[in-house]
């Protein structure tokens, strides 16, 4: 099978000849496994080929002007205008979200807070980058697209946004409704351009912590469920499955998104409430496929290669019968994972799991 073929008929919940495979990573790690490869720092769709990776996506370049100033202090997304820092830890270092412009923000703030236009988006190449992918699973969007309570939290801080959604605070829902119309419509422009040759939508929103459900269900159902449609019903515009990323304890709403149209999930934090393989397989696997489970944080991060070859094996004799599973991390692969064990992973997904 090529690999487009294979993704789609593990989407379909079939055996293919062998279960599809992704990947993503921090810098550190994916800086090591290049290296390991003996791959150039830039070459990540060698990196990919040399992992096996069936999945590949396109999208949209921005070419409009910078929104948002620059700090010398900061790094300030152009387009946005959310801050990070840089932060160093004993394993690598990343840019955290800081400062949180619209905190304290009103509406008339919010609302002249400037934002990209999808006019400022360079749709040209997409058509192209299909026809030279075309062996590969292409996807639209990420984890990132249409997720509400992240994005708006990195301008608006996370304890604000939960404020936002309980009280129905006008300012927040204006910032996130801004947002999400915007990444619509890219999206669908996106889509377009294309011309056929994507094969599904990849959007996100993270629903749970390792407990349990991150809000109520009645929050979801007024806030959430509602904002996401739209992204359902352009994915059914153009005959395209959807999968969802959802970290934590997220199943919970499961039903829900597939009463939306739901066809995959993505993530499975399996150390998460009610998110172990088993769980979802009994619960949800005449239903859904799914996309992860291999956990960032447990063996593969802290175990040794014999620890990441058995995790990986139980986990695909879990969720390989009848088809339906996606071989992935749960998460971008942390920098404090040993190259050994991340190339153990991989050997591990393609030695075991053949049909």
């Amino acid at each position: 099978m090529s690999s487009k073929e294979r993704v789609l008929t593990t989407f379909a919940r079939q055996p293919a000849d062998r279960v599809p495979i992704n990947y993503e990573a921090n810098p550190g790690i994916d800086a090591r496994l290049k290296a390991h490869f003996g791959l150039s720092p830039n070459d990540g769709e060698g990196l990919r080929r040399a992992l096996g990776v069936d999945f590949r996506g396109v999208g949209a370049r921005y070419t409009g002007p910078r929104l948002h100033p620059e700090r010398p202090d900061r790094r300030v997304d152009p387009q946005w205008g959310w801050v990070t820092k840089y932060i160093e830890h004993s394993s690598g270092a990343y840019w955290d979200f800081c400062d949180f412009p619209l905190t304290n923000a009103d509406e008339e703030t919010v609302a002249r807070w400037p934002m990209p236009s999808p006019d400022d988006y360079d749709y040209s190449h997409i058509a192209a980058a299909c026809v030279a992918k075309r062996e590969y699973a292409i996807h639209v969007g990420n984890p990132g697209l249409a997720c509400i309570m992240n994005t708006a939290g990195f301008l608006r801080g996370m304890e604000q946004v939960f404020l936002d959604l309980a009280l129905d605070d006008p300012a927040g829902l204006l910032l996130i409704d801004r947002m999400l119309a915007i990444q619509l419509e890219i999206t669908r422009r996106e889509l377009e351009a294309a011309n056929g040759g994507v094969d599904f939508l990849w959007i996100g929103e993270d629903l749970g912590t390792i407990r349990g459900p991150i809000i109520s269900r009645e929050t979801f159902l007024k806030h959430i469920k509602p904002r996401h449609q739209p992204f359902f019903d352009l994915a059914k515009a153009y005959h395209l499955p959807v999968m969802i990323h959802t970290c934590g304890s997220s199943s919970w709403a499961y039903e829900e998104y597939l009463k939306m149209g739901l066809r995959v999930v993505d993530t499975l934090q399996p150390e998460a409430a009610d998110m172990s393989p088993a769980y979802l397989k009994k619960r949800f696997g005449d239903r859904l496929a799914f996309h992860g489970c291999i956990s960032t944080a447990g063996p593969v991060a802290y175990g040794t290669v014999d620890d990441v070859v058995r995790y990986c094996r139980e986990t695909l004799e879990i969720m390989m019968p009848g088809g339906g599973y996606c071989f992935a991390p749960t998460h971008a692969l942390q920098d404090n994972s040993p190259t050994e064990n991340v190339v153990a992973m991989y050997e591990t997904a393609h030695r075991y799991g053949r049909y």
